[in-house]
């Protein structure tokens, strides 16, 4: 039997959000197999197919956004 894991441990194998990892697997971007109690469980292949073969996903993402209200805070916004 090939190794399933849950889908918390999914993503921590893929280093991404639980809602991503359930965005994923309703568009199809990802196979998942759903248990008889309605959870859901990620084969290790499709942790390998994503992930590229690595062990685990090391890369930290990070997304900054600013903005200002007015030009008076534009020399906050360069700092």
């Amino acid at each position: 039997m090939r190794e399933c894991y849950y889908l918390e441990k999914a993503c921590r194998r893929l280093g991404i959000h639980f809602v991503t990892l359930k965005r994923w697997i309703y568009s199809g971007k990802i196979r998942a197999v759903r248990t008889p109690t309605g959870g859901w469980m990620v084969p290790e292949s499709e942790i390998k197919r994503i992930i590229g073969g690595r062990e685990e996903v090391k890369d930290v993402r990070a997304i900054i956004y600013a903005r200002i209200s007015s030009s008076d805070q534009k020399s906050d916004l360069e700092r």
